[in-house]
């Protein structure tokens, strides 16, 4: 302790007065001290009566507490200000009075631990990465305009922060139909690849060369998107390779044998897809589907020869009625009324192309033959909520191209 201690704001001096000691009332006594006493100190003391409310224990668990919030915040530690050195103590009765009293004494580093503890859990606590988002509100499906494609697009833009998607999408999270139409837009494709095909024809076989390859081109990449596999640009190079080596055999051997260049392209093919699958290094069950969706593919773009191997004159019947057929199919109407009004289509378009053929009434058997399997081809497209993809290349070349059986077969019996 110093000796430089501060008792009611005035120094303490041993020698005041004349005297070294002091009685037991800390008042200095009147008479000379004595040489063989030895000098003591007595001042202001604690009051001992008085019981502090703050207990040791509860200080030391204080500092714990501090000392383990401090390791925590010690990765977010900042360094702090150095701290000031300690004024010297000041000779006013009011500094000592501040720190005169026990209460003061335990009272103010509770205090200072407490704003410590505080500052420590502000720095340890981690800032919020994100406000959570509200709820998103379910909004009923806005039904498509009567004048807009009946096709599936895209839902309108949302607000909640969901992804937009698909009509196709829409229909298979909620469980409905699979079965979901082309629309009006690839239905007028279809007819004008239908018309192209007619008026090739009228013109020659080599007139109807060019609108058949873009015919089995969108029949390869079609039947493999149809089926999930995407983009399998082997499988649809494959495919496509076969219907030009058929039409390459057909136009070498001749319309009389169409046939035998149809039905033997297609083998070979079959065999070609089985010898490229068995060299794969995928899954047995993944070699397997892929296997299937090649030779699928392949077939029908083969198939669709036919139209090459047919009378021109019902090749030209064929593609008018199925031009009609799918745009009646695409008219919004119910279902069952909707078939009719197809084949019935289909038929009467048959029966309007006798100016340009000399089928006369077998041209309304031809019409409705070749309508009926355009509609086959149509509902294979639209199964298994096809996409927009699917509709645009599967749902335009699937009616043309299973219509062409029929077209070769009743031309040949009727022509």
């Amino acid at each position: 302790m110093s000796n430089d201690q501060y008792y009611g704001g005035q120094q303490y001096d041993p020698y005041a007065n004349g005297t070294g000691n002091t009685n037991g009332n800390g008042q200095p006594n009147q008479g000379q001290q004595s040489p063989d006493v030895t000098q003591t100190w007595e001042g202001q003391t604690w009051d001992t009566t008085y019981q502090p409310a703050v207990s040791y224990e509860q200080v030391r668990a204080d500092r714990a507490q501090a000392q383990q919030a401090a390791q925590q915040a010690q990765q977010g530690y900042q360094p702090q200000q150095p701290q000031q050195p300690y004024e010297p103590y000041a000779s006013d009765q009011a500094s000592y009075e501040s720190y005169g009293t026990p209460a003061a004494y335990y009272a103010e580093p509770q205090q200072e631990q407490a704003h410590a503890h505080a500052q420590a859990h502000a720095q340890a606590a981690p800032a919020p990465a994100y406000a959570q988002a509200p709820a998103p509100v379910e909004r009923e499906p806005v039904p498509a305009a009567a004048g807009e494609a009946g096709g599936p697009a895209w839902s309108s833009p949302t607000t909640s922060g969901n992804t937009r998607i698909t009509d196709a999408q829409r229909a298979r999270a909620e469980g409905r139909s699979p079965v979901i139409e082309p629309g009006m837009q690839p239905a007028a494709l279809t007819a004008v690849l239908g018309l192209l095909i007619a008026a090739g024809a009228a013109l020659g076989t080599y007139g109807l060369l060019l609108p058949l390859v873009l015919l089995q081109g969108l029949t390869a990449a079609g039947w493999f998107r149809l089926n999930g596999m995407w983009p399998a640009r082997q499988g649809i190079a494959l495919a496509f390779a076969g219907g030009l080596a058929a039409d390459a055999v057909l136009l070498a051997t001749g319309r009389e044998h169409a046939a035998a260049a149809i039905l033997g392209t297609l083998g070979v093919w079959v065999l070609l897809c089985l010898v490229l699958q068995l060299r794969s290094h995928a899954d047995p069950d993944e070699r397997v589907y892929g296997l299937m969706a090649t030779i699928a593919s392949a077939a029908l773009t083969v198939v669709a020869t036919g139209l090459l191997g047919a009378e021109p004159d019902a090749v030209v019947v064929g593609g008018i009625a199925v031009a009609a057929a799918v745009l009646a199919r695409a008219l919004p109407l119910p279902g069952p009324v909707s078939l009719l009004a197809a084949l019935l289509a289909s038929a009467g378009a048959g029966i309007a192309a006798d100016g340009l053929t000399d089928l006369g009434t077998s041209g309304a058997l031809l019409g409705l033959g070749a309508g009926a399997c355009a509609l086959i081809g149509l509902r294979v497209a639209s199964y298994d909520y096809p996409s927009r993809f699917v509709h645009m290349t599967a749902g335009v070349a699937l009616p043309l191209t299973a219509a062409a059986p029929a077209v070769y077969l009743l031309g040949r019996a009727l022509v």
